[in-house]
Formats: C-alpha cells, sequence, structure tokens
C-alpha cells in the first residue's frame, strides 16, 4: 500500500505538536509562510475541524478543507529520497538495532536523524521543503487552507513516525522489510543473533576482547564478564530480538 488515509480530526480547542520531530515539521511550515498572520489563521482553522480525511502518499499530502460552505482541494508537496539516499538511510537504521525498536515503538531518535543528515539525507524538512497547493483565491503560500492541513499532519507524526517516512517516499512494510534483509543478510548466510564485541562496549571497560571473537550468548558468561555483566548482555540482545521480531526477521 503506496498510501495512508487519516480520519477527520473533531474540533478541539488548543492542540500542538508534542514530539521534537513534530515540532521540526511545524517549524518547517513557519519558516516557510510568506504571511504569519495566514499560518495562525490556518492553525485555527487545524483547530476547528474543518478539514476533512487526509492522505498521505510518497510526497503528497492531500485533504479537503472546508470554509463556510465552499470545500476546497487542497494539498502539500514534499521531496521524497531517491533510490540512494533510501540505501544510505536504511544502512543507517540497520546497523544500529536500537534504532529499529525506536521506530517500531514510534520514536524518531535525533543520533538517526543526525546519523541520515551525516550521510546526505534530509527526513525532516526545511525551509522550502512544504510546497502547498489550493483550489482557493488565496495567494498566500501557504494560503489558510494549506496551513491547516500542515499542522494537522504535524499531529499525525506524532502519533506515527511512519507517516513521515512514507511522504519520503518508503511505505512502512517496505521499509522493515528492507531494514530485516539488511539485518539479516542473504538468504542462507542468516546466523544467530550475537551481541559483538561493539556492543559489549556499551557495558562498562572490561579486558579487550580479540575484534575477530564475538561475545556470543550461552549459559557460561564469555571470558571477562561476570554474571551481571551477562544478564546486561542478554537485555541487549533481547530488544534485538524483538525488533528482529516485529520487523519479520526471527524465524522458527
Amino acid at each position: 500500500m503506496t498510501a495512508r488515509g487519516f480520519a477527520a480530526f473533531p474540533k478541539v480547542k488548543r492542540r500542538v505538536a508534542a514530539t521534537w520531530w513534530g515540532k521540526e515539521w511545524v517549524k518547517a511550515l513557519e519558516d516557510t509562510a510568506l504571511d504569519a498572520g495566514m499560518v495562525r489563521l490556518g492553525r485555527r482553522y487545524a483547530h476547528a475541524g474543518v478539514v476533512g480525511p487526509i492522505t498521505v502518499s510518497p510526497g503528497r499530502l492531500h485533504a479537503q478543507v472546508h470554509d463556510d460552505d465552499t470545500v476546497h482541494n487542497t494539498t502539500v508537496s514534499v521531496p521524497v529520497l531517491s533510490q540512494v539516499q533510501w540505501g544510505r538511510f536504511l544502512d543507517r537504521v540497520a546497523e544500529n538495532p536500537a534504532h529499529i525498536a525506536a521506530l517500531l515503538d514510534n520514536d524518531v531518535p535525533r543520533d538517526l536523524v543526525a546519523a541520515a543528515q551525516e550521510s546526505g539525507v534530509d527526513l525532516l524538512p526545511g525551509i522550502g521543503d512544504l510546497e502547498p497547493d489550493c483550489d482557493c483565491d488565496g495567494w498566500e503560500l501557504p494560503c489558510r487552507h494549506a496551513a491547516a492541513l500542515a499542522f494537522q499532519v504535524g499531529w499525525l507524526l506524532d502519533a506515527d513516525p511512519f507517516v513521515l517516512l512514507l511522504l519520503k517516499g518508503k511505505p512502512e512494510q517496505e521499509l522493515l522489510d528492507a531494514v530485516r534483509d539488511r539485518v539479516a543478510g542473504p538468504v542462507g548466510t542468516r546466523t544467530p543473533v550475537v551481541v559483538s564485541h561493539e556492543t559489549a562496549g556499551q557495558l562498562p571497560a572490561k579486558p579487550p576482547i580479540p575484534a575477530t571473537t564475538p561475545v556470543v550468548l550461552a549459559v557460561e558468561p564469555p571470558p571477562g564478564f561476570d554474571a551481571a555483566d551477562l544478564t546486561a548482555l542478554m537485555e541487549i540482545a533481547a530488544r534485538r530480538a524483538r525488533a528482529l521480531l516485529r520487523c519479520g526477521t526471527l524465524e522458527e
């Protein structure tokens, strides 16, 4: 499925983006706007419940916005990632199991976004990245209808960051499948879940472990680790296993 539909938000007295990435989305809207007054009016429209069901697809948001007796078709477009950019981003996600678990837990780690930027991949919009279009006669960019739509999408992003990734061009299941393939490796080469010496480095310093010897969870603690360290290693592996199971990687 390359598009997702969301029911219209009801009228609310006040609501703002709560997550740091939702706030960044709203900031991009406000920084791009040519008329701050129109942005404020758009916020009131968003709270008034006049925006209809929202359709999210790669590079495009769409909703009908009711204004008195007129219904306006309103869209907001965003740049999608190229295949090369997606490859870089997916590599970043796959190399850190905590990023997978965070995304599945409806969280966007700041360090993931920063790592993506280092690879030339911008997940969050900046100035000029939100391109509004509406069939109303307003000349402002955005008009009040497009601003209302953008504000409500900030609320959607709070609840589900995969909405952002869909906007950037990748549906949720397709993204999870791609991450799974990177984590699991080619068919026939999959190995049991292990905790490498890099992961073990998250624990208090211990005698160095040869770089060629991964730390494999076993009944007895690995050399250089006591029972408490083994418990910590098992917790790390368990978190990774849960993330991989949700991606469909581990098989019976």
